[in-house]
């Protein structure tokens, strides 16, 4: 079968098809030195992409997914071919980075849903120019016609500034910056550059010896930030590395990383919440974000705009100031798409999950389309639930925002006559509950906490529930968050009685960062109240997981056992 799509990055590659009509984080997704697929959430988990062409509706997820496609570059373990029928941005430019600073390359397709649906019951693929081969038995290599890279300067309008910039006149680095970044805009069709207030770099997360000879190419070459940025998670607390046991060249290589880009002019604020900092951005701000979960909440509940940036792109726009005018930064793409109507009975006994698991549901649900959910116009969320719901979101949908109908800020400006509704319900929640929850027995020993970054209100209701109480000396008790956070509630009096009760709490990094040498290696099972975190944590640490609220993280710390309260809620609905 032969199929004509649009090559965005050209090439000749052929393979034995891997084909899921589930789109795929390639953080936390894709073991980076094998190619094999860890998601235990994805119909693909277990298979390996490398040699493979790989075709799927998009990507989802964290922004460093950028990162891993060019460690998988650079380590051979990558697919010969990557084919979507949805947009996709995030492992998209890690091959236009590749190929701009490395060398390396693999062909990207773009092809319509229907064609998506005619590949999957085929076994080899081939492709080449625009033509797609399809065939039941292995396909030769075609040649290649001369790689083509877009003319971006011809299609994009660049002020006095941009045109310094590319020239060189402020560094190598700068220039080279803008070269990728106009590639980027190329690949979402805009036409022209804005200004961005302020950067969030998440590219400072180590993920193998490709990002570190990144980041200090573009110092070598007088990399410094041209506006306001700050850094996200590292893969290690600086300050307490040694004392939770990480190995000493992992924690070298992730402290050569941060510190490079420390060096080139950005705030070592180490956080996955920068939206918890001092002066977070506004309404209407125009900002460059990357990490999944702080671009929705900016977007969704802060009303600032910032598209979800790949990793590396962060550190272009960082550089040089500017952004593609394309996605949500223009105020007619922040439209929902469709309703998402809530149904869900008797929430108030999910307590602090209810949040996140609906998160989680939702952005299941919609993919990459923006939402307006209605029907929580009541609940009054604290800032920490929305911070929960966002990363539930952004784990599972590749859409940068939602709206909640009397909630978040925009929601009042849309009408839903026109949009397709959608009801969730329950079920929908058990679904999501039920694969968050991994763990073969009641097990527990670490409760882990912070991930998004633990806000003052969870440390103080946190330093409420624990007051009087010890955890149990074979469960660990970790807890995540920024240095900033962390003075305020010392400040505040809350972290006595955390301390007391045994929880120990680590600055810069956060759970998604940290590998498995931070728990002993006696646990079996570890118990979280942060969705994200459940969802990943299976191929990240290799453990099971049990998922509850912040009171039944607490108790099981206590019992080295997980007796969730959500089995309250669970009986509730079957009985109804």
């Amino acid at each position: 079968m032969k199929i004509y799509g649009k090559a965005i990055v050209h090439g000749a590659a052929t393979g034995e098809i891997l084909y899921s009509k589930v789109p795929l984080s390639f953080w936390g997704g894709v073991e980076q030195t094998t190619g094999d697929i860890i998601d235990h959430h994805h119909p693909l988990f277990g298979e390996n992409i490398k040699d493979r062409v790989l075709v799927l509706p998009s990507t989802r997820g964290s922004c460093s997914g950028s990162l891993v496609l060019i460690e998988l570059l650079v380590n051979r373990v990558a697919p010969t071919a990557l084919v979507f029928w949805d947009s996709e941005a995030i492992v998209t430019t890690g091959v236009i980075v590749a190929r701009t600073l490395l060398g390396l390359s693999l062909p990207v397709y773009r092809v319509s849903q229907g064609q998506f649906e005619d590949i999957e019951n085929q076994k080899y693929l081939s492709v080449r120019g625009p033509e797609l081969l399809t065939s039941d038995e292995p396909l030769p290599l075609l040649e290649a016609s001369p790689p083509q890279v877009p003319d971006t300067e011809s299609h994009i309008y660049l002020n006095e500034q941009d045109k310094a910039i590319l020239n060189g006149c402020y560094s190598p680095a700068a220039s080279r910056a803008m070269e990728i970044l106009l590639q980027y805009a190329h690949l979402q069709d805009a036409r022209q550059l804005i200004p961005v207030s302020r950067a969030h770099i998440d590219a400072c997360i180590y993920t193998g010896p490709a990002s570190i000879l990144i980041a200090h190419r573009f110092l070598s070459q007088g990399a410094h930030v041209a506006i306001p940025t700050t850094l996200n998670s590292i893969s290690v607390d600086q300050r307490r590395w040694r004392e939770v046991g990480v190995d000493k060249n992992l924690a070298s290589e992730a402290n050569r990383l941060a510190n490079a880009y420390v060096a080139m002019g950005a705030e070592s604020t180490f956080t996955c919440a920068p939206y918890l900092l001092d002066s977070p951005p506004g309404a209407g701000d125009t900002i460059g974000w990357a990490e999944s979960n702080a671009v929705v909440f900016a977007n969704s509940v802060l009303g600032a705009r910032t598209q979800k940036y790949p990793d590396l792109i962060d550190v272009c726009i960082a550089l040089t100031g500017r952004a593609p005018l394309a996605g949500v930064q223009i105020t007619e793409e922040r439209a929902p798409r469709l309703c998402i109507d809530v149904t869900v009975q008797k929430h108030e006994a999910l307590e602090d999950v209810f949040y996140p698991l609906l998160g989680y549901a939702v952005g299941t649900v919609v993919a990459g389309n923006i939402p307006l959910i209605t029907g929580l116009e009541s609940t009054n969320p604290t800032r920490s639930d929305l911070k929960a719901f966002s990363a539930a979101f952004a784990t599972t949908a590749s859409a940068p925002m939602f709206h909640i109908s009397g909630i978040t800020p925009e929601a009042k400006q849309f009408d839903l006559a026109g949009l397709k509704r959608i009801p969730l319900a329950d079920d929908n929640l058990l679904s999501a509950l039920n694969g968050l929850i991994t763990a073969a027995d009641d097990s527990v020993g670490l409760v882990s906490l912070g991930n998004p970054h633990f806000s003052l209100e969870e440390f103080a209701r946190f330093s409420e529930l624990c007051t009087g109480r010890r955890k149990a000396d074979s469960v660990q008790v970790i807890i995540t968050t920024n240095r900033q956070i962390y003075a305020q509630a010392c400040a505040a009096g809350h972290v006595g009685a955390i301390e007391t009760f045994g929880a120990q709490i680590l600055t810069d990094t956060c759970w998604c960062m940290m590998s498995e040498s931070v728990m002993d290696s006696s646990v079996v099972n570890l118990m979280t109240n942060s969705a994200k975190y459940a969802h990943y944590a299976p191929g990240i640490v290799r453990r099971g997981v049990h998922f509850g609220t912040l009171k039944d993280c607490i108790a099981a710390a206590e019992t080295g056992r997980a007796k969730s309260g959500l089995n309250y809620w669970l009986s509730a609905v079957k009985s109804a």
